[in-house]
């Protein structure tokens, strides 16, 4: 991977190789507005609000995890011909770079929509200690922010087309109402539970566990593929043992050796909570089928009634 500085240069570069041989135009040939969304929640919102209008590009292949994402001279093309662009900043560096060289007066950030702050609930003093650098970006696992997020993109997609503004905005209120309707079913489905604790791979949880009284323990920091400490593995497994954990949270998109290891540890079970940052290959899911498959893996796993 380039460091920072690098990549900035190498999107610097491409940016300008590309600019003489495309132009921004409102609209594909098709009449539709050319989106890039920079991963999979992002992808679903936009197509979602846009429906027959907009024709959207992920960034992201499916199945792939997109933290560490490095864009081909392609996708930096995409980004800086694009009508709209939807991202996270500071969840994908190399996005943030192509969209500060090429795309930075049709962008939306959606950190800008719901500000991010750290979500899960803090512990009790003494208990286990997070210290994790930086803070989840997992918004859209938060229904309600992700209705605000699906507001915003409507605004951003009318700005861009003014003759569709209005079909947008309603697209967003219907999507909007199913996004209540889904947090009203984790609300309900997790307000009489045993367990309110969940030990996760990673610190993916935070706006979940926030929004429904959950206490996350991530076993490491933002980025899934991160090495935990001896010391790290030794305190979760403590604070499980001691808390009556039975069941540790793997993800879909990254391995599950280090959640298996410590629910041996622990004597409990290992099983997928998926934050959604991805859809696998060929897979007919979506996010609100992810989302309603959590909920039933959580209600399990925390004895609720």
């Amino acid at each position: 991977m380039f460091h920072r500085p690098l990549r900035t240069t190498v999107v610097a570069l491409l940016v300008t190789a590309v600019a003489g041989c495309s132009a921004l135009t409102d609209a594909q040939p098709d009449g539709k507005l050319d989106v890039v969304a920079a991963f999979y929640p992002l992808q679903f919102v936009s197509e979602q609000v846009g429906g027959d209008h907009v024709s959207v590009t992920n960034l992201v292949q499916p199945g792939v995890e997109p933290h560490d994402l490095e864009l081909s001279p392609k996708q930096v093309a995409e980004v800086t011909d694009a009508d709209a662009v939807v991202y996270l900043r500071n969840f994908q560096p190399a996005v943030d770079d192509a969209v500060d060289e090429g795309a930075k007066n049709k962008s939306l950030d959606v950190a800008t929509v719901a500000p991010l702050k750290d979500g899960y609930v803090p512990l009790e003093e003494g208990e286990l200690h997070h210290d994790e650098k930086g803070k989840d970006p997992h918004v859209w696992l938060d229904p309600t922010r992700l209705a605000g997020i699906a507001d915003a993109v409507a605004k951003e997609f009318g700005r861009r087309d003014p003759a569709n503004a209005a079909e947008y905005t309603a697209n967003a209120k219907a999507l909007d109402s199913k996004l209540a309707t889904l947090d009203g079913e984790y609300k309900s489905g997790l307000a009489n539970c045993q367990q309110k604790t969940i030990v996760v791979s990673h610190n993916a949880f935070g706006y979940l566990s926030a929004r429904y009284g959950l206490t996350q323990v991530p076993i490491t920091g933002l980025t899934p593929e991160e090495e935990p400490s001896a010391a790290r593995l030794a305190e979760t497994a403590a604070y499980a043992k001691k808390n009556g954990v039975t069941v540790i949270f793997f993800e879909t998109l990254v391995s599950p050796k280090i959640a298996e290891a410590l629910a041996r540890e622990v004597g409990a079970k290992a099983e997928v909570l998926d934050p959604i940052e991805g859809i696998a290959k060929d897979s007919k899911d979506d996010y609100f089928s992810v989302m309603r498959s959590n909920l039933t893996t959580l209600r399990g796993a925390l004895s609720c009634r």
